[in-house]
């Protein structure tokens, strides 16, 4: 599968400052970090919002982080379709992430006219260890 993006990195932090804006609720802790063949990463800043008891950032926060990577990697891949929705996503928690910035590369597995299915992989920023691992389905539109 040759999977080549046709948004920049620019066009889709724009979109979702401008289509998204709902995560950006407790300020811009999420951005697009790079898009390329088949994947697109993304970096969170969490803030005390996202730290549970125990100093560690909360399940909900890296299931949000990737979810939000799929649908930019779809996105970065199809084009700005806000409508395009999650079906179903498994995430694993592998490993306490430490309140520090997070990176998850999601990288697309199957692109079909109606379902994609994406892998998440979510590390500390600058490490290649494992906090969490997800994979997601997501629905497309018709055109």
């Amino acid at each position: 599968m040759k999977l080549q993006p046709i948004m920049t990195v620019d066009e889709l932090n724009s979109f979702l400052d401008t289509d998204f804006p709902q995560v950006h609720t407790d300020g811009k802790v999420f951005a697009v970090t790079g898009a390329g063949p088949g994947f697109a990463t993304m970096r969170l800043d969490p803030n005390e919002r996202h730290i549970r008891p125990g100093g560690t950032v909360s399940g909900p926060t890296l299931f949000a982080l990737a979810d939000v990577s799929a649908y930019i990697a779809l996105i970065a891949h199809i084009g700005p379709i806000a409508l395009a929705v999650t079906t179903n996503l498994n995430i694993n928690f592998l490993r306490k992430p430490e309140p520090e910035p997070l990176e998850c590369t999601c990288r697309i597995l199957k692109l079909g006219k109606r379902l994609a299915v994406l892998d998440a992989s979510i590390t500390p920023v600058g490490s290649d260890e494992l906090v969490a691992h997800a994979t997601a389905t997501y629905s497309i539109p018709p055109r």
